[in-house]
């Protein structure tokens, strides 16, 4: 295999939501032309034109349809480009739904952190603890096994999406787009194999860590992940865009439709209807960008934390993995940090799905919030990482 499509293939693993996606498939195609840009009118200074361009240049490596937002101190601008939907041909409009995956992980673990903070669990606590006789056989030990480590992919627990039928091709997935999962079967997939490595040896993706840390959730709490973040962050903040379903496929309301034809394993589909079961604590909240960004700007700006809690999530350990799309980047609780080229760094939790990709960046006080979504496959090398990863940088060293 090609060294490029290699180096898309393991930046595809370890950021997304489904992650078995990039571990079991050649890198995916484009979907086909760039649809023509649609262009954002309300703005016409530099910046705004500056931040259409990047969107744009987003689209031409192989999108569908991008939406995004910038916002600091100044206020916020919009860019979009391209389709929402193929089948209607409705323009990508800053205001659209989308499936955010893996960028879920960080409301999980803002959750794990409250309860930290109110005293009812602690980040060395072991699995085994919380979740007696879940994370055992083939080598898998709960006991030796933190929550810190499940928040932080330092467990070696193997990644149940890199053994996920539904992700291997076009046909398994259209078979297996509805069914429900529990949270105890998929980490019943992830137990069938033998550790990584051993805890806190070193550092590896694995969306098994983040349904655990959702079931620990519940144990605590006597409520599941998706009332607890509800109830503590989505409501709090006025989130009114965002949702947490558990087994409803659909997104309400105007929305952003996601493409993949699965390493081309068949035509070009639409991914978007899915029972979000199978991404849980992992990956399966719904938002839009404006909702977003109030989440990151009332986290890093120490509303939804206390400084202790806070300063612990922002704690990262080196990721050498993740180089290959950020170079120097770390990886805390539930959030990622990434060098800037004008000097500094941001705060970061990208997440991916089958045909669409979520991307952000939050300046260490929260003040400065740019947050993107990109559908379709992309390009087949790293274009198309290397355009949202430029869009952010350029936007926060502004």
């Amino acid at each position: 295999m090609k060294t490029k499509l290699t180096s898309r293939i393991v930046a595809t693993t370890l950021v997304t939501a489904l992650a078995g996606i990039g571990l079991t498939l050649p890198a995916a195609g484009a979907t086909g032309p760039a649809a023509k840009p649609t262009l954002n009118k309300t703005h016409g200074t530099a910046h705004d034109k500056a931040l259409q361009a990047g969107v744009d240049a987003i689209l031409k490596t192989g999108s569908v349809g991008v939406v995004a937002q910038s916002t600091g101190p100044r206020g916020s601008r919009y860019a979009n480009a391209g389709v929402a939907d193929k089948a209607t041909g409705a323009a990508a409009r800053s205001g659209d739904r989308f499936r955010m995956a893996s960028a879920s992980k960080t409301f999980v673990a803002t959750v794990v952190l409250q309860l930290v903070g109110e005293g009812r669990l602690s980040l060395d606590d072991s699995v085994e603890h919380w979740l007696p006789g879940v994370v055992s056989g083939n080598g898998n030990d709960g006991s030796r096994i933190t929550v810190r480590q499940l928040l932080q992919h330092t467990s070696g627990l193997f990644n149940y999406t890199a053994d996920f039928a539904p992700l291997t091709s076009v046909d398994a997935y259209q078979a297996g787009r509805y069914t429900t999962w529990t949270p105890e079967q998929l980490v019943g997939i992830a137990m069938r194999h033998a550790p990584e490595f051993e805890p806190g040896a070193k550092w590896s993706y694995s969306n098994t860590n983040y349904i655990l840390a959702g079931m620990i959730i519940e144990k605590v709490t006597g409520h599941s992940w998706e009332q607890q973040v509800t109830r503590r962050i989505i409501r709090p903040l006025g989130l009114r865009d965002t949702s947490v379903p558990t087994t409803d496929t659909r997104i309400s309301g105007r929305h952003l439709h996601g493409y993949s034809d699965f390493g081309k394993t068949g035509p070009t589909i639409d991914t978007t209807a899915f029972n979000p079961s199978a991404a849980g604590a992992a990956g399966a909240v719904i938002g839009t960008t404006a909702d977003l960004t109030r989440f990151y700007k009332a986290l890093l700006g120490g509303k939804l934390l206390r400084s202790a809690e806070l300063k612990e999530m922002k704690t990262t350990v080196r990721t050498p993995d993740l180089d290959v799309v950020w170079p120097g980047a770390s990886y805390g609780l539930g959030l990622m940090r990434v060098p800037l080229t004008c000097g500094g760094s941001y705060y970061s939790h990208a997440g991916d799905l089958p045909g669409s990709t979520t991307r952000n960046g939050i300046s260490p006080d929260g003040r400065r919030v740019v947050v993107l979504h990109a559908t379709g496959d992309g390009a087949s090398d790293l274009s198309t990482e290397r355009a949202q990863s430029d869009l952010i940088d350029g936007e926060l060293c502004a």
